[in-house]
């Protein structure tokens, strides 16, 4: 069986991935099985950030690497958290800490209160890849007005996808992974790896 690093130590989405992947014959492990250590994401971008995550990941591993760097944008704060989306209430901020955060910066805002997710997926086959499959897909949707629903994590609770009446953690699993950013950024990242003969 291949092996591949998830530079990640996320539990659901070392999950998510090992479901979709062993399929195929490939076992995904989590960077910290190695010891690999938190590296700081000093890009300005989700694609800068997701690369240097990878590299740092099969640099450390010697296998081959996927990172993932997502976040929420709101259009009315300028894009905001953005990058900064896991971290937006502060270092070691909880989910909850981020979204009454971004709650209270909307609190007089009138609808429609557009946001998106967006998701950007990285392979590298090696630390020194020159031509790393670089995949991005964006969820649409609005802030509500107050949390609601215990299925998710993040900013779940008050993002309304696009023609749905309820948030993204009252969805269930299946329904919010057909619909999600990374849901579909996985489907692309596969029909590549499959183009490139990486996947059977």
């Amino acid at each position: 069986m291949n092996k591949i690093v998830l530079a990640s130590g996320n539990k659901g989405k070392l999950k998510e991935f090992s479901e979709i992947l062993a399929q195929f014959g490939i076992e995904v492990l989590p960077q910290s099985q190695f010891n690999v250590e938190e590296v700081p994401e000093t890009g300005t971008t989700f694609v800068e950030n997701a690369i240097i995550k990878a590299r740092h990941a099969a640099q450390v591993t010697g296998l081959a690497a996927i990172a993932d760097d997502s976040g929420l944008e709101v259009d009315l704060l300028g894009g905001a958290p953005g990058i900064y989306s896991a971290r937006y209430g502060g270092e070691n901020a909880k989910d909850s800490d981020n979204y009454n955060k971004l709650l209270d910066a909307l609190k007089e805002s009138p609808e429609p209160r557009s946001a998106r997710f967006q998701c950007i997926l990285v392979y590298m086959r090696h630390s020194d890849d020159p031509t790393p499959i670089i995949c991005q897909a964006a969820w649409e949707g609005s802030i509500g007005f107050a949390p609601k629903g215990g299925n998710g994590h993040g900013y779940d609770p008050i993002f309304i996808p696009e023609g749905h009446q309820c948030s993204a953690a009252e969805l269930s699993s299946d329904e919010k992974n057909a619909l999600s950013h990374r849901g579909k950024a996985m489907q692309l990242l596969l029909s590549e790896m499959k183009s490139k003969g990486i996947l059977g």
